[in-house]
């Protein structure tokens, strides 16, 4: 983005960069300096600010919309539609929406990055340790009118047995880590960083609610190694570069693929040597695979989508044998033979163990599909394609449905 702009204001254009935390506006003010972008034709400030001050905005050139999975919401679309002739860039690393709605009334063309197993593979993610639950039950777990989880059903549901282990799995499992845990609510963020000074360990919990010379001071001694573990509720969640993150604590359940995935990723920051922890102590790995997993994205959004020809999320079976996790395909495990039962619900309790999720997908994909066309699909997207083969390993590689093989080599004509 800063190279974008440098080269922009470098010609005498103006550009204007909106983000929705005042985190992120300083950390891009710092990153557009330190790439000698013109500051005085930038402008850079919080999407609420900018809604308010449109009618005196100096007009841009160029707009940058960052996490532009909220650009439909009104504040963001008033800004855009305030500048019909203004260049719009749309960055995300998660372009889907909780409700299924689409980005075609303000996008022309989604430009798809290289998939996640490439970025690991290449060393610009880290790789991941992850851990959860073999089940959780669910049950109790009520939707609200966003369609994410409720508070107060997630406390029914979990109530405070799960943080009564989450210290002992991470003394286990990432002791000496920097991590950042994510909560349902301010009581519950709080209440774990009681837990962690308790041991030893210093905590703070941190919210919406916290004064921002706090907040700020607090983020500094995270970022310089003083506080060991940062809880907290709604905040975090993206764009901030916290880049010494070596685990995530998950305590929040939820029905949001992109919050899961900002959640997960934000340990993934590459390292030399490097292994990021995932802590899932919510089981929200069952809801959506793992974060590995390389995903479909569609500027339609998942409303238009046929069902028949709509991407899955596959999400794990967990061998109650070796405990390792897959993509079911079959009745018996592929990594122990053991024959597979229907996975049973099991009580969240003071000592349930939290076991490793195992990614192992790309090596079944390679057993099933010919190496060359393997390697011929890995890297591309589903533009690339040339014959109903390929589309048939991509959706394999992918975990989708047989039937989005099926619709879309037709839609290409690759089937008559």
């Amino acid at each position: 983005m800063s190279e974008i702009a440098r080269r922009a204001t470098k010609k005498g254009n103006r550009v204007m960069f909106m983000v929705h935390r005042k985190e992120i506006v300083d950390q891009v003010t710092k990153t557009f300096k330190a790439n000698e972008v013109d500051m005085s034709l930038t402008q850079i400030g919080m999407v609420q600010t900018f809604t308010r001050r449109v009618d005196t905005l100096s007009k841009p050139t160029i707009i940058f919309v960052d996490e532009a999975h909220h650009v439909l919401a009104r504040s963001y679309r008033r800004i855009l539609e305030t500048f019909p002739d203004a260049l719009k860039l749309l960055f995300t690393a998660t372009p889907v929406r909780l409700n299924g709605e689409g980005f075609e009334d303000v996008a022309d063309d989604l430009i798809v990055g290289k998939p996640i197993s490439w970025l690991i593979d290449n060393q610009f993610l880290a790789p991941v340790d992850y851990y959860a639950p073999v089940a959780l039950d669910t049950s109790k777990l009520k939707t609200k009118r966003t369609g994410d989880y409720d508070e107060e059903s997630i406390r029914d549901a979990f109530k405070p047995k799960i943080y009564g282990r989450t210290v002992d799995q991470y003394l286990k499992l990432a002791n000496g880590k920097q991590a950042i845990a994510y909560t349902y609510n301010v009581e519950s963020a709080e209440r774990l960083a009681k837990q962690f000074c308790q041991r030893g360990i210093l905590a703070k919990a941190v919210s919406g609610t916290t004064p921002k010379a706090e907040r700020d001071q607090i983020i500094k001694d995270y970022r310089a190694g003083k506080v060991r573990i940062v809880t907290n509720a709604e905040l975090f969640t993206e764009g901030l570069d916290l880049p010494n993150v070596d685990c995530v604590i998950m305590l929040r359940p939820t029905q949001s693929l992109s919050l899961y995935l900002q959640f997960a990723m934000r340990s993934m920051n590459p390292r030399e040597g490097k292994t990021a922890i995932i802590i899932d102590q919510v089981g929200n790995v069952q809801r959506f695979g793992l974060p590995t997993q390389d995903r479909y994205w569609s500027l339609e959004g998942t409303k238009k989508q046929k069902e028949s020809n709509r991407p899955k999320i596959q999400p794990v079976s967990t061998c109650l044998s070796c405990f390792a996790a897959f993509y079911r395909n079959g009745n018996t495990c592929p990594f122990c033979g053991a024959d597979l039962v229907e996975e049973r619900k099991i009580e969240v309790v003071d000592k349930a163990e939290l076991k490793k999720v195992v990614a192992r997908r790309k090596e079944m994909f390679k057993k099933i599909i010919n190496d060359k066309v393997a390697n011929n699909v890995v890297d591309k997207r589903p533009s690339d394609l040339k014959t109903y083969v390929e589309v048939k390993a991509y959706a394999e590689l992918k975990g989708y449905k047989p039937g989005w093989a099926y619709f879309y080599a037709k839609q290409r004509g690759f089937i008559k």
